[in-house]
Order: C-alpha cells, then sequence, then structure tokens
C-alpha cells in the first residue's frame, strides 16, 4: 500500500511529466489500434466516401476529446472559466495559456492517427476510387458503359475479389494512383504538425516572454492552489469525523457510567489536536458557508503585511519613536565623563 501511495504522490508532484507520458501512450495506442482495425470498404459509390473520411475523421476526434478527458486540469480550466467574478479577476490570457496547453497535449494522439492513415493510403483510396482520371491511367472509350455504371465499377477498386473493370482501368493502376497521392498528403501533414509544433514551442516564448511567463505562473499557481484547498479540506474532514466520532463515544461512555456508576474515561490527547485544527469551524452550516464563499468570493490576490507590535500587542496604534542605537566609543566616552 506504501508503494501505491509514493506512486500516486510522485504522479501527483510530477503532474507534467505525468500528462506527457499519457499522451504518448495515446499516440502509440492509436497506432496501434489502427494497425489492428479491420478496414472493410463498401464498394458502393454512395458510401465510399463517407466511410473513408469517417474513418479518416472521427477517430481522431475520439482521441482528442479523450485527450481532454483524461488531463485533470480540464475541470480546473472549467471552474476558472465558470467561477464568479468576486474579489479575485479573471485573466483571459491564463485561461486562454491552460487551454492551449491541454489541446497541445490532446492534440498528438489524433496527429498520429491522421499521419498512420494517409500514409497506408487505404482511406483516401476507398474515398475517392470514383474520382480516378480513367482518361489517363485507363480506357474512356470503352463501350457499352454509361457515366453511372463506370461509377459503378470504379467503386470496387478498393475490393480486388469483386472488383470487374480491368478493361476500363487496370485496379493495380488505380490502386497506387491513390495511395501515392494519399502518402503525400501524409508526409505534407507531418510537415505541417512538425512546422506547427515547433514555432508554438519555440517562438511563441521569444515574442511575448513576460506575458507568457506571466500566463504560465499564473496558471501554476491556480493548480496548486486548488491542490492545496483539497488537502487542507481532506485534513479539515479527517479532524471534524475524529471529534465527532470522539463525541458520541464520550457521550455513550458518560451514558454507560451514570448506569453502571462508573467513571467515565479521560478522552485522548489526539482528540484535542484534533479540535484545534478545525479553526472554529465544527458544524455543517459552517463549513457550507465557507466553501460556498470560497467558490463564490475566493479571496484576492494580494498577502497583507505582518501586524507590527505595539504596547498593547496590537497594530494600528503609535509607535514610540526608535533611536538609533549608540556607537560604543560614544558611550564610553559618555561614562568616562560621568
Amino acid at each position: 500500500m506504501d508503494k501505491f501511495r509514493m506512486i500516486f504522490q510522485f504522479l501527483q508532484s510530477n503532474q507534467e511529466s505525468f500528462m506527457n507520458g499519457i499522451c504518448g501512450i495515446m499516440a502509440l495506442a492509436s497506432a496501434q489500434m489502427y494497425s489492428a482495425f479491420d478496414f472493410n470498404c463498401p464498394c458502393l459509390p454512395r458510401y465510399n466516401l463517407a466511410y473513408g473520411l469517417g474513418i479518416l475523421l472521427v477517430p481522431p476526434f475520439i482521441l482528442f476529446l479523450l485527450g481532454f478527458v483524461l488531463n485533470n486540469n480540464v475541470s480546473m480550466l472549467a471552474e476558472e472559466w465558470r467561477r464568479p467574478q468576486g474579489q479575485r479577476g479573471k485573466d483571459p490570457a491564463v485561461l486562454r495559456y491552460m487551454f492551449c496547453s491541454m489541446a497541445q497535449r490532446a492534440m498528438i494522439a489524433p496527429a498520429v492517427w491522421v499521419s498512420v492513415t494517409l500514409l497506408d493510403g487505404k482511406c483516401i483510396t476507398c474515398a475517392f476510387c470514383t474520382s480516378v482520371p480513367v482518361e489517363t491511367l485507363g480506357n474512356a472509350s470503352h463501350p457499352g458503359l454509361s457515366q453511372r455504371e463506370m461509377k459503378r465499377v470504379l467503386a470496387r477498386i478498393p475490393c480486388k475479389e469483386i472488383y470487374d473493370g480491368q478493361e476500363l482501368i487496370a485496379n493495380e493502376v488505380a490502386i497506387r494512383y491513390l495511395r501515392c497521392i494519399s502518402q503525400a498528403l501524409g508526409w505534407c501533414f507531418v510537415l505541417l504538425m512538425t512546422m506547427l509544433a515547433f514555432l508554438v514551442r519555440s517562438l511563441r516564448p521569444c515574442f511575448t516572454q513576460a506575458a507568457f511567463l506571466k500566463s504560465r505562473y499564473w496558471s501554476h499557481y491556480i493548480d496548486i492552489e486548488r491542490k492545496l484547498f483539497d488537502e487542507t479540506c481532506a485534513e479539515h474532514a479527517r479532524s471534524f469525523a475524529k471529534v465527532c466520532i470522539q463525541q458520541f463515544f464520550e457521550g455513550m461512555s458518560t451514558d454507560l457510567a451514570a448506569a453502571r456508576c462508573h467513571p467515565p474515561r479521560k478522552a485522548p490527547a489526539d482528540a484535542g489536536e484534533a479540535a484545534e485544527k478545525l479553526l472554529g469551524i465544527t458544524d455543517q452550516g459552517t463549513m457550507n458557508t465557507a466553501l460556498k464563499s470560497w467558490h463564490r468570493c475566493k479571496p484576492p490576490l494580494h498577502l497583507h503585511p505582518p501586524a507590527l507590535p505595539s504596547g498593547n500587542g496590537w497594530a494600528g496604534e503609535e509607535q514610540p519613536p526608535v533611536h538609533p542605537p549608540v556607537p560604543r566609543r560614544e558611550m564610553a566616552a559618555y561614562y568616562s565623563r560621568v
């Protein structure tokens, strides 16, 4: 149990590295899913395009949403965006920074899926097989075929076992043509994603370094504040439960002592320590009010300076004048005169 606790604490303290690892695992899983996926083109003129583009675009959209779901900062971003203004303003730059950071990680797995799909070429072959230029690659003057029948024959290009248009265009020629276009699009997509990642990761801090540092700092602050608030609430709940249970058993002990004429036992010392951690919040209504106040009106981001001691121990009163210390030589000369 201690090992799992240590692992959980390590993941909490290294959340950014953990999320990067999760995104990498999702990217590898997306590539493995595509390799294990049984691609079956319907080979029908009206369904090929929908099926091919659906396989190309729908799984990346699902992986993109999963990237947001697996990110723990999504709820924090939504809470910060939807919370009331209160005593603390909301900085749109910080919200944009948090959203962009999550979107960058969530885009890794969809980009891998689209890249693998385009480089494989099956989706493009299935989607655009009816658009093969027969005039250039085949025999466009094949007699006895209307435009509708030609579309039906071309739609069967991905299905070699039922393709019957070798006289119109060779199956291998059409597949190689479409796969070449798909691979070219795939490499262009990989190049585009690489350049975009380079620009986002490298050039953005160079142009807006001050704003970038400010947004990153306050996004870290919001994350750490939420964690510390949850830890404080958990500690308060633990102390509240301990004192509540202790009072219950003390009441039972008092009743039993009164019935049997035995003196009640003294409360353990840890119950007093738990009561001190409650900070004066000792009932359900007060705790609910405190939680609502935290949500509606978070404290402003301005730390009060420490109170200066005064005559009666409180700040705000007039302080006695403070004289500079007298050097030792002058003190010795004064006492020699006296």
